[in-house]
């Protein structure tokens, strides 16, 4: 992802993302509390919705537009916007120009656009994040997301979080660079290859006799450990941002 590195700020807006809010609040509000262990305040406007991704990515351009026109005067500060998603953080920052373009709000889109950030990144090339491990030794694996490696340049930053973790081993998939087979509407509209994709993506994670997947979009974790669990496998799964936040936080 090229952009001017920025100063680390002293407030971000925080978008939690569709699936965040319905099934993995506990990874945003361990994400909020990493950017805020950090002396950043953390703004979380409470009437955001989807970003849009999913009517985008069915060819219905002008419903993704409507979702994602609402979101514009949300978020209106010149200040980062943190996404504990590489997916939604990429349509955002990839795709919002490209819907607005010729609209009236494209300059709004653009303006948003600029100031998106996947949450492993903002954490170590902006917040320069150094974390402590205070849990037991343990064995992971990570698993990259598509969006987040090829529309936002995450590939190496969730891994280099996890290795300032002294306790803790990161075997990385032979595989990685693989889609998991989730895609969104891609699994509904092809669940035979989707069946297929995530199962070649479980046989890796299970040869890496890793306790722990981990990984930084929770589509893809849904989607895997979902395949985990129809195996009976002992591999659990968790989003990297409360992977980091327990990990590192002081037992209460």
């Amino acid at each position: 992802m090229s952009r001017t590195p920025i100063e680390k700020p002293k407030s971000v807006y925080f978008f939690g993302t569709c699936l965040v809010d319905l099934f993995y609040p506990e990874a945003g509000v361990a994400g909020i509390e990493l950017i805020k262990r950090e002396g950043v305040e953390v703004i979380f406007p409470q009437a955001q919705s989807c970003c849009g991704q999913p009517a985008f990515n069915s060819g219905q351009r002008d419903k993704a537009r409507d979702v994602a026109r609402a979101q514009l005067d949300l978020f209106r500060k010149d200040i980062p916007v943190v996404l504990p998603s590489g997916s939604c953080a990429g349509m955002m920052f990839k795709h919002y120009p490209e819907l607005f373009e010729g609209d009236v709000d494209y300059n709004k889109a653009c303006a948003l656009a600029n100031r998106v950030y996947e949450l492993s990144d903002f954490l170590l090339n902006v917040l320069k994040i150094k974390l402590t491990d205070k849990g037991e030794p343990m064995r992971v694996t990570w698993h990259g997301s598509c969006h987040s490696q090829r529309e936002m340049g995450v590939r190496s930053q969730p891994k280099d979080l996890i290795n300032q973790l002294e306790n803790v081993e990161l075997v990385e998939l032979k595989r990685e660079t693989e889609c998991c087979g989730f895609g969104g509407t891609f699994a509904v509209r092809q669940p035979e290859i989707s069946a297929a994709m995530v199962s070649d993506k479980a046989d890796d994670v299970e040869a890496t006799q890793a306790q722990k997947l981990v990984s930084g979009d929770c589509g893809c974790m849904m989607n895997i450990t979902g395949h985990l669990d129809y195996r009976k496998s002992d591999v659990k799964g968790q989003h990297l941002a409360e992977f980091l936040w327990e990990r590192t936080n002081d037992p209460r």
